[in-house]
């Protein structure tokens, strides 16, 4: 009997002790270490912004395939009601989890919040946690009539935070209104004019599921018409540098292809050793066609076998 209750005493201090929003920096930090740069006072890898500029132009296809090459098959998601289909939305998640709400959890939820130093209602908590480049990431378990996460209020005060959008599986609110933010935009599972009601915030910063996709905080979002992808943090760069060379690579093709110098095969087997050069000549003399530096995609090439 002694030893079992030591056994068990040994098992609980095993566990790790989780705040009420599971979201210490230390915990954050342990789940994406792979990430080794900087980081947000949360823990959330800070992805730099010039990262998050050059992601913009990289496309959800080939995005997909690095990271399905490197194993992450869980990470995009589709289906999505869009307030504005022109305007991509990239950024480091701010993730929050909601539940259907149980009163007794609610009330002692939101007492516990106030006295960590939260404001108001908890459905602001997450929009007041954000930085600039962040993009509000929520799971409201597909609920839109009454589970409407902002309404155009709450999306000035977002875009004002972050300078950025959201991405919620859940409802939104006041369509016409977050219209009108310029630069803001939604991606959601529908618009409806109910406030939000029986649901209650469970978690800030914490891994949740948007649809097939797993999401972890800093995540780099990347949304655009065909959908939403969540990059890790610590493959965001290694996506931009390999999305640039194919679209160069593209570019350079399908003049090829046009002018007919070489033929399909040519261009989507194996490049030859003439190809190869008359692609680096090709980049000499079209400076202005580089996503990125001279030098980076010489760096990039030393590794690459084509």
């Amino acid at each position: 009997m002694k030893k079992s209750l030591i056994f068990v005493i040994a098992l609980i201090l095993t566990i790790p002790s989780y705040s009420q929003f599971f979201d210490t920096p230390g915990e954050v930090t342990y789940y994406t270490s792979e990430w080794s740069g900087e980081r947000f006072e949360d823990g959330r890898p800070k992805v730099p912004a010039e990262i998050l500029d050059r992601m913009l132009k990289v496309s959800i296809e080939e995005a997909w395939g690095i990271l399905r090459s490197k194993g992450y098959h869980n990470q995009f998601e589709g289906d999505w009601v869009i307030l504005h289909d022109d305007v991509p939305v990239v950024g480091r998640a701010l993730t929050a989890l909601y539940m259907p709400k149980r009163p007794e959890v609610m009330d002692r939820t939101t007492e516990k919040g106030h006295e960590l130093g939260r404001v108001g209602a908890m459905n602001s908590w997450p929009i007041d946690a954000l930085q600039q480049g962040d993009v509000y990431v929520a799971d409201g378990f597909g609920k839109v009539v009454d589970g409407t996460l902002i309404g155009d209020n709450l999306g000035n005060a977002i875009y004002a935070k972050s300078g950025n959008g959201v991405v919620f599986d859940a409802g939104s609110r006041d369509m016409e209104g977050l219209a009108e933010i310029e630069g803001f935009n939604a991606f959601v599972r529908g618009f409806d004019p109910s406030f939000l009601t029986e649901s209650m915030l469970m978690g800030i910063n914490v891994p949740i599921r948007m649809g097939r996709a797993t999401v972890f905080p800093g995540d780099v979002v990347l949304a655009k018409k065909t959908g939403v992808l969540f990059i890790p943090a610590h493959l965001a760069e290694e996506v931009v540098e390999r999305a640039e060379f194919i679209m160069l690579r593209d570019m350079f093709g399908h003049e090829m292809l046009k002018k007919g110098v070489y033929t399909p095969g040519q261009i989507d087997g194996q490049w030859s050793d003439e190809i190869k050069a008359a692609f680096l000549e090709w980049v000499k003399n079209n400076p202005d066609e580089l996503p990125m530096t001279r030098e980076a995609l010489d760096d990039y090439l030393k590794d690459r076998t084509w």
